[in-house]
């Protein structure tokens, strides 16, 4: 079932976020600056869309997260059901993402080892890039094999922000 969408924007430290919800109030869709509804349509082609304002309780939880509370972002209600992509191995992708805590990185090997295809490092980077909740399901904890911090929707300079943000980065 198409989901009925909900658009909003929002502004964080990391710059304006685009976040989209379904009509009950789950997290369907974040982005990085304009796109959101481009991003939308792609992942939920035939989705209806409008603009509106975001749930209370999932500000709440990105004002929390943004002011030191690492762990507010587990509180928001999020759904892929019926993303494109959401079914096989980048949804096991995106759901493991769910799984990493604040605070802590993984590799891109380590991560498809998780999601059930050991040695697809590279294709957990394309699901990783494709992760139509970018933030919340926190993608930016995904980094090298060799540390180095690669890829990232948002753009290094946010990746780094995050990263510091939650004590995973001490440079």
């Amino acid at each position: 079932m198409t989901p009925s969408l909900i658009l909003t924007e929002r502004s964080s430290p990391i710059g304006p976020l685009g976040l989209a919800f379904d009509t009950e109030g789950r997290l369907r869709g974040v982005s990085f600056g304009p796109g959101l509804d481009r991003a939308m349509a792609r992942t939920y082609p035939g989705a209806a869309r409008q603009a509106g304002a975001a749930p209370e309780a999932t500000a709440q939880a990105l004002d929390a997260y943004f002011d030191g509370e690492i762990a507010a972002l587990s509180r928001i209600a999020w759904s892929l059901d019926g993303a494109a992509g959401a079914e096989g191995f980048n949804g096991r992708v995106w759901r493991e993402l769910a799984r990493v805590p604040g605070g802590t990185t993984l590799s891109y090997g380590e991560m498809a080892r998780r999601a059930g295809e050991a040695g697809a490092a590279q294709a957990a980077g394309v699901a990783l890039n494709r992760n139509p909740l970018a933030l919340v399901l926190p993608c930016h904890r995904v980094i090298g094999a060799d540390g180095g911090l690669v890829g990232f929707g948002g753009g290094l300079e946010r990746k780094t922000w995050l990263l510091r943000h939650e004590g995973a980065l001490l440079i």
